[in-house]
């Protein structure tokens, strides 16, 4: 599974309105065979993918997908109908899909006489799929916000949080100017830039998740207003602390947390102090059932 995990993130800022799933097919002694994942909507999910990688050695194998296999045709064939044709005998799930249309793929698959377990490590898996199950539950995309604090030189440390940051946003949003994470990432008829942020960022976030953004980057200190209104709407906080930051700049990243954020991570990158700040991801899922 966590291959799969893996795998899985390699779709991260390209698959929306699609989540990022990876998948492993095992032969039936064991040994894996094929693996893939979902590169955007529009193209063949993980499972298609790992499939084809693996051929005849799926037959009487496993699959260890991320989510549940897919249990309605849309642009693509059903997933779960897949494995049944390629004789799978076994799928391992971590995630349930909250989408699932009918009884969903696992049902199916069970029917078919597949040996189906889920529930598989959700915990880790959220740490790729966790924003886009969020976004799914509120229709409203995963915002992260980074800045940097006060310092010599601000504006670089800006840039560097965009380059570092921004392959795993759907949406990039710098100095008021709009962009896809990854250029040209996303199936331009499944995904489309919208205006600006305006005053009301709830408004807004929900207007960018009917264009097909499920996650979004925005960065710079100069958007402190329109969060301080709506921190609710924030998910994580990402703020570059340059070595000669004053005391208060300090504390005023710790205040943060009063919002109900919880520190996940301190990086160096020599002159700056990278802190990560993020609200626990099953707080943002409730009555979702996943372990604790």
């Amino acid at each position: 599974m966590r291959h799969a995990i893996t795998l899985s993130s390699f779709g991260l800022g390209t698959t929306s309105p699609n989540p990022p799933v990876g998948c492993v097919i095992l032969d039936r002694h064991g040994a894996t065979a094929g693996a893939g994942y979902h590169r955007r909507k529009g193209e063949a999910h993980a499972e298609v993918n790992a499939l084809s990688a693996a051929g005849s050695a799926a037959r009487g194998g496993t699959a260890v997908v991320t989510l549940e296999p897919c249990n309605h045709i849309g642009v693509t064939p059903a997933c779960r109908q897949e494995l049944i044709d390629a004789g799978i005998a076994r799928v391992v799930i971590s995630i349930i899909d909250p989408t699932s249309r009918g009884d969903g793929g696992a049902a199916v698959l069970t029917a078919h006489g597949i040996d189906v377990e889920t529930n598989v490590i959700p915990d880790e898996t959220l740490t790729v799929l966790g924003p886009w199950l969020v976004a799914t539950r509120r229709r409203r995309p995963y915002l992260t916000w980074a800045y940097a604090s006060d310092g010599k030189d601000r504006f670089a440390a800006n840039e560097r949080l965009t380059n570092d940051l921004r392959s795993s946003a759907d949406l990039v949003v710098d100095d008021r100017l709009l962009e896809e994470g990854t250029p040209g990432g996303h199936a331009s008829a499944h995904f489309t830039i919208p205006g600006e942020p305006t005053s009301d960022l709830r408004e807004w976030l929900s207007t960018c998740y009917a264009a097909g953004s499920r996650s979004i980057l925005l960065i710079g200190h100069q958007y402190s207003d329109e969060v301080r209104d709506s921190l609710d709407c924030v998910d994580e906080i990402v703020i570059s602390l340059d070595v000669t930051s004053r005391p208060a700049d300090l504390a005023a990243a710790w205040r943060s947390t009063l919002s109900g954020f919880e520190l996940v991570g301190i990086t160096s990158g020599g002159n700056d102090v990278r802190v990560r700040l993020r609200r626990p991801l099953l707080s943002l899922l409730p009555g979702y059932g996943l372990p604790e």
